[in-house]
């Protein structure tokens, strides 16, 4: 009998100690998300509490590929966002991204998954920049496109302008991707009008939203 006790007394000790060394399991991060705009595709999450010492690992795959890859520069980070433009830049594909929180000395959490992600799909794209000039025959309207489209979408960019006059009567001009600069003339003197731009992606279906109103008197 006294060895049965014996035997529970050190059989208990040892579950309190196992119990004791086995690190806690983190919670996960959470919200994990591609936000992408102009194909620049940012994973972000949110941490699963403020504490300074969580650290932070991001892996990508391709929808549909057993493996799973580091992302490198987003390994053990503190920040809660990781750039996966390079590694998702395929816009014919699917991503999906995962991470993990840790803390020393060994904890960490399970992974959380985001959604899945298509560049082509999902990205939103920005307006251009107008630049207005005046002249004697009318306004000339010059286009500066975001410059991360313009490296990743030169040839299927295009461009509308809007004009619009005080009586609220408002035309709308096309440029392809090749034109960046649209003259106005036969307009009123010393009239007021308005412009916005937009643009567009027409394959995929995609635009922008207006640029901000800017206006001008005519000479």
């Amino acid at each position: 009998m006294t060895d049965l006790l014996l035997g529970a007394v050190l059989l208990g000790n040892l579950c309190v100690w196992v119990t004791a060394q086995a690190p806690a399991m983190l919670a996960p991060p959470t919200l994990v998300r591609f936000d992408s705009v102009d194909y620049k595709n940012i994973v972000n999450w949110t941490p699963p509490t403020n504490r300074k010492s969580l650290h932070f690992s991001v892996q990508w795959k391709i929808y549909g590929e057993p493996e799973w890859l580091d992302v490198d520069g987003c390994q053990r980070i503190q920040r809660t966002r990781c750039d996966l433009s390079v590694v998702t830049s395929d816009p014919r594909e699917w991503y999906y991204a995962r991470v993990h929180a840790s803390s020393l000395p060994s904890s960490k959490s399970a992974w959380a998954l985001s959604r899945r992600f298509s560049p082509r799909w999902d990205t939103k794209i920005s307006p251009p920049v107008l630049r207005l000039n005046l002249t004697e025959q009318g306004i000339v309207v010059r286009v500066k496109p975001p410059r991360q489209l313009v490296r990743k979408m030169h040839s299927s960019l295009h461009y509308e302008i809007y004009l619009l006059d005080t009586s609220g009567q408002e035309e709308v001009y096309t440029l392809d991707c090749c034109s960046k600069k649209l003259s106005l003339e036969k307009l009123t003197h010393k009239e007021k009008y308005c412009l916005q731009a937009q643009t567009l992606i027409p394959r995929q279906a995609k635009r922008s939203a207006r640029s901000p109103v800017q206006c001008v008197t005519t000479l």
